[in-house]
């Protein structure tokens, strides 16, 4: 398959090119710099510059093509939330997503399958109920993002491109991802829960995120939201506990939940909010979960 990804160079996106091309696929990153680091990927992926918001050369690539994966965007947790920081989260992803969606309606032969990540901050962020791709949007600014970000790549069904919809939850992985801002105070014997410990914390390791796209791009019946997601839920103080046992470090400390709104302001949803989101159209669909439980995945981790 010749595979266009834009966001590629991201802690997922890194991952994701190395399996395609060690699969044989033909990967094209877009890039704003036009070239990456050296080392970075394989030395078949080809780097094609575009700036993200307009129609240029780049957008031959996608004539022909058989997929395009969007995981472009600025990291939703790298600074407090002013009006300026909300605006260019939103801009970050709808900008880019808008562009691919305009390459695709001019060609002449639009790929098959468009893969546009979301997150599962597309839901309500309270209650215990389980999630279901089924879930409505939810209120508040995580889901307006998430709500501008899918609804920008609707238009690529008008010309029956398969559109699929990833919703990410909380993404670990060694070298990279949430987990490796919680790792230092562990390791000094400051770890523990954050906020009240009983909302829930819906994980998933990179490997999986990297193999249900993977598993997305080849599985035809797969369209829509896809929850991304490991199949096990557990809660805040769940994933305290064992994080501190696979570090052989103690769990106690507790940060209350006005403390992290004092340093993180409306950003403090990110940890106080979670719902236990449910896998239903993987698990559905057939997909086998390399890293299902949590001990593992946070062994592999860190």
């Amino acid at each position: 398959m010749k595979i266009v990804i834009a966001g590629a160079t991201g802690f997922i996106g890194r991952s994701l090119v190395r399996q395609l091309s060690a699969r044989g696929d033909a990967v094209v990153v877009l890039s704003r710099s036009g070239h990456v680091p050296p080392g970075i990927f394989p030395g078949t992926v080809r780097t094609v510059r575009w700036d993200g918001k307009r129609q240029g050369a780049w957008s031959t690539e996608l004539d022909g093509a058989d997929a395009v994966v969007n995981l472009a965007g600025e990291s939703i947790g790298g600074a407090r939330w002013t009006v300026e920081r909300k605006e260019l989260l939103i801009r970050s992803r709808v900008d880019p997503t808008n562009a691919l969606v305009q390459a695709c309606l001019a060609a002449a032969r639009p790929p098959s399958v468009f893969l546009n990540a979301s997150a599962v901050g597309y839901y309500h962020h309270e209650g215990d109920s389980p999630v279901t791709e089924d879930e409505p949007a939810g209120t508040g600014f995580l889901c307006e993002v998430a709500r501008q970000w899918e609804s920008a790549a609707r238009g690529v069904e008008s010309r029956g491109v398969r559109l699929v919809i990833p919703r990410i939850g909380v993404v670990i992985g060694a070298g990279g991802g949430a987990l490796q801002r919680m790792l230092l105070p562990f390791r000094l014997f400051l770890g523990g829960p954050l906020g009240p410990g009983t909302q829930w914390f819906p994980w998933v390791h990179v490997d999986d995120v990297v193999g249900a796209m993977i598993f997305m791009l080849d599985r035809t019946s797969l369209a829509g939201p896809v929850n991304v997601v490991a199949p096990e839920p557990v809660t805040m103080a769940g994933f305290a506990t064992q994080l501190g046992e696979v570090l052989h470090r103690p769990s106690w400390l507790h940060v209350p939940a006005f403390v992290l709104r004092v340093i993180l302001g409306e950003m403090a949803v990110l940890i106080l909010g979670g719902r236990p989101v449910v896998p239903a159209k993987l698990m559905g669909s057939g997909y086998g979960f390399r890293r299902p439980r949590l001990d593992g995945a946070l062994k592999d981790a860190v």
